[in-house]
């Protein structure tokens, strides 16, 4: 069978870009391939579930209005097919007097981007929050949190109902493009199409190369760790609790998050990781080291970040140091609460100059458009996300 289309990935941006595509072309033969047995076995997997406000991103910017619009339509799409999801909100929380200037920023870029927020002082943290410390918090009313998990599934089910097919267990072996179709391997199948959406999140880049197409970057694995408070500190906040962002560093910083079974989790970290898919601390792929090792970018964006990679790779080796991150909010937090560990690995896309790639990156070919980054947060953006691609994608203007 000649399929109108194919999409290499079952993450939220493969399945939201699948249904995006229905909603563009009903009736157009659709078919998605997952090498994994399962949805959401990666990236979307493995966050924290948050449905983000959007109060980091510059006023007026893409990723200010993909989130705000992505968050609403992740909020209806959870309605709309039974799965739940808790509006709890985040409080961004302020240890010093610097982070209380930079939460003032936040709160103008806040006003801005015309989110819902609430500025606390030292004794109103303390009434809302008892075991946070801080000398003030933003209170950002609008995040939520939810399994992207189960959305994917509900995802999948949709697109399923509406005709596409979905293959799982299959990996994507051989691309070929010509001026007519493309042919994608998989599974040891040869499956044509008119077109091809590659959402393949941590293989992004393998699959650009894998098409014959010029790849000036390279994914290089970002590991997220985190613990899972014990159940007796499970009530220990309401929101979520976030440090103000350092503008400086490309990540968050760690955080207590509310998760919607009941847990408790914080983290995460950002440390390099030795292999894309390996969530066991210790995990080493000698395929993916090479990889980086042998792209120039990798080395000059480790020269750039020295200082702090350091650090994480401090905390991350030394549960102590790690605790010191998490008692600057919580000082109640002990050695013993910091419980089973998880990880998630983010695909950071990095150029050739070793600049960190924080929008979206793109790469096309005459009848296929590969998404080589999706900028976080990219579950809560997907709906729209994935609009914006089938819009991108050639001959579907």
């Amino acid at each position: 069978m000649v399929h109108d289309f194919i999409i290499i990935g079952g993450g939220i941006v493969g399945l939201a870009t699948a249904i995006a595509l229905q909603e563009h072309a009903p009736g157009a033969k659709l078919l998605l391939l997952e090498k994994e047995q399962d949805f959401a076995r990666h990236q979307t997997g493995h966050n924290s579930g948050v449905i983000h406000a959007g109060i980091y991103y510059p006023p007026g910017s893409l990723k200010a209005k993909l989130c705000r619009e992505g968050a609403e339509a992740t909020k209806e799409f959870c309605r709309e097919n039974g799965i739940r999801f808790e509006t709890c909100g985040k409080l961004l929380v302020a240890t010093s007097e610097a982070e209380m200037a930079r939460m003032e920023a936040l709160a103008e870029r806040a006003v801005q981007n015309g989110i819902d927020f609430a500025r606390l002082d030292e004794a109103e943290l303390r009434k809302a929050e008892p075991a946070v410390a801080g000398l003030g918090a933003l209170h950002v009313k609008a995040t939520g949190i939810v399994d992207y998990r189960e959305v994917c599934r509900a995802m999948a089910q949709k697109v399923r109902q509406r005709g596409g097919e979905i293959r799982l267990g299959v990996e994507v072996t051989a691309i070929a493009e010509t001026p007519a179709d493309v042919t994608v391997t998989a599974g040891g199948e040869r499956h044509v199409a008119s077109q091809l959406i590659a959402c393949a999140g941590l293989q992004s880049d393998r699959m650009v190369r894998m098409a014959g197409l010029e790849c000036d970057f390279r994914i290089v694995p970002f590991r997220g760790e985190y613990f899972t408070l014990p159940p007796s500190k499970a009530n220990i906040v309401r929101h979520l609790i976030y440090p103000i962002p350092d503008p400086n560093l490309p990540f968050l910083g760690i955080h207590l998050t509310r998760m919607i079974d009941g847990s408790i989790t914080v983290g995460p970290n950002a440390v390099l990781g030795f292999a894309r898919e390996g969530y066991p601390k210790g995990s080493l792929s000698l395929k993916d080291v090479a990889d980086m090792a042998s792209f120039p970018g990798f080395w000059k964006m480790a020269r750039k970040n020295l200082g702090s990679g350091i650090i994480e790779m401090r905390n991350s080796l030394f549960r102590r140091h790690y605790l010191e991150e998490c008692r600057k909010y919580c000082p109640e937090l002990t050695l013993a609460d910091l419980g089973k560990p998880g990880a998630g690995i983010r695909a950071q896309a990095v150029m050739a100059d070793g600049s960190l790639v924080h929008d979206f990156l793109f790469r096309e070919g005459p009848r296929s458009l590969f998404v080589c980054n999706a900028p976080s947060p990219a579950a809560t953006s997907s709906i729209p996300i994935s609009r914006m691609i089938v819009e991108r994608l050639p001959g579907t203007t």
